[in-house]
């Protein structure tokens, strides 16, 4: 097999969504698993696992576009709209 790239991790991180956040998790930390700790694939791919941890318990990526403000009316009914970047806590 040939030694992953950017493109490999971004290719199996793209179309993550909260439900599969874990799945994908597990296959972009084993495609670098067998690099080197400071080789740079392996860095980012670190990173983005992060980001598909953060996913597992938010709503979306909401990487793009505007966020709905949190004053809109009935926003405290949407238990489920915490993006990756600020996610909902673990259940504990």
């Amino acid at each position: 097999m040939a030694e992953p790239t950017r493109d490999d991790v971004d290719a199996l991180v793209g179309p993550a969504t909260p439900h599969f956040a874990y799945q994908l998790r597990a296959r972009v930390l084993e495609l670098v698993e067998n690099l080197p700790s400071d080789h740079a694939v392996r860095r980012y791919a670190e990173e983005e696992a992060d980001l598909l941890d953060r996913l597992g318990y938010a709503s979306s990526k909401a990487e793009e576009g505007p966020r709905e403000p949190r004053t809109r009316p009935g926003w405290e009914g949407i238990p489920s709209a915490a993006p990756a970047d600020a996610p909902l806590p673990p259940y504990e």
